[in-house]
């Protein structure tokens, strides 16, 4: 029996919850030592209007019961002819063709929407890690997507952290970065540095290794930035950032920041961590990350565990979070697809 797919409406309440339950039965199957997806962020990102992207969501049901999920997350900047796909069936009504159904649907949507191509994540085993089940992996060989880029994930356990070892990389590089001072925020970037950490952002795609992805460097602006920050906030996520700055020019060179979500305050995600090119060799990368670690650990005494995702090509920032104790747990596929 097809499955009824239909759009998520933000207002039905039930829906929305049963959305929200398929992901979290999902997440615990798939990434059994991720904290569940934060209800609050997802409600927050389903009633908060942005000008950078649209993402449409539908459910697919049977029996009445919601048992996928489907969004669809669309650049309306830049990327005019990509998107990014999350497609989710809760793991007791897998193998029984809804997932296909909703591929079908999202490829659907998506040429009538004039996008080509969308990219999607899988999580697999990673030689030495915890066994995954790897249902992600077998669905995109099923559906003839192709593998772009592979990245890894670490995790750092602050209650098993070197703090020896841990002080050892910041000092090393704070010797090493003369003619830089640190600022750190919370939230919202301030004013006087919007510009430059728009630009820095600008630079991720550029900057990191992208494999086979198309995928077009976008423009982050003071706005974009601001409307991000926004969207953030009506999630309940706190963000923790800490950037370098020139002090012969007062511009903003390098920055990085930790997410923590309202419902998991023991856990944070490692967002982005960039230096601007003619800035490099003078260990900045290493220094916002000690410190911004530091800055997170003063106001989140809960704080326990820290995820982040590298290329497995880049061998830099990898050797900068091997050394602060990140760790590998498992391998992460960025599929694409031309619909």
């Amino acid at each position: 029996m097809e499955p009824e797919i239909s759009a998520l409406d933000p207002a039905d309440q039930a829906v929305v919850a049963g959305a929200q339950a398929v992901r979290v039965a999902a997440e615990a199957v798939d990434v059994p030592d991720f904290p569940p997806p934060c209800e609050h962020a997802f409600r927050g990102e389903l009633t908060f209007p942005t000008t950078v992207r649209r993402k449409e969501r539908f459910v697919a049901r049977r029996a009445g019961e919601v048992v996928g999920y489907l969004c669809l997350e669309l650049p309306l900047r830049d990327n005019l002819e990509n998107a990014e796909l999350e497609l989710v069936v809760h793991p007791a009504h897998r193998r029984h063709g809804i997932g296909r159904a909703l591929h079908a649907y999202a490829r659907s949507r998506l040429r009538e929407l004039g996008r080509k191509r969308y990219a999607a994540y899988s999580v697999e085993t990673l030689p030495g890690g915890p066994e995954r089940e790897g249902a992600g992996t077998h669905f995109g060989h099923a559906v003839g997507a192709k593998p772009a880029i592979t990245e890894v994930r670490r995790r750092l356990d602050l209650t098993t952290m070197d703090e020896a070892k841990l002080a050892e990389v910041r000092d090393a590089a704070a010797a090493k970065a003369a003619g830089y001072r640190l600022v750190h925020w919370q939230n919202r970037t301030p004013d006087e540095y919007v510009a430059d950490a728009g630009y820095l952002s600008s630079r991720l795609v550029s900057d990191a290794p992208m494999g086979d992805l198309q995928w077009e460097v976008p423009r982050v602006d003071v706005d974009r930035v601001r409307e991000r920050e926004a969207q953030i906030a009506a999630g309940k996520q706190r963000i923790y950032a800490t950037g370098a700055v020139h002090e012969a020019t007062g511009r903003l060179v390098a920055v990085t920041d930790l997410a923590v979500d309202h419902s998991s305050p023991w856990h944070a995600w490692q967002w982005i961590t960039l230096v601007e090119p003619r800035h490099r060799g003078h260990r900045l990368g290493a220094l916002v990350k000690t410190e911004n670690l530091r800055f997170l650990r003063e106001h989140e005494p809960e704080l326990r565990i820290i995820n982040t995702w590298n290329a497995a090509v880049n061998d830099h920032m990898i050797s900068i979070n091997e050394a602060m104790g990140f760790r590998p747990v498992d391998s992460w596929v960025n599929w694409q697809q031309e619909v």
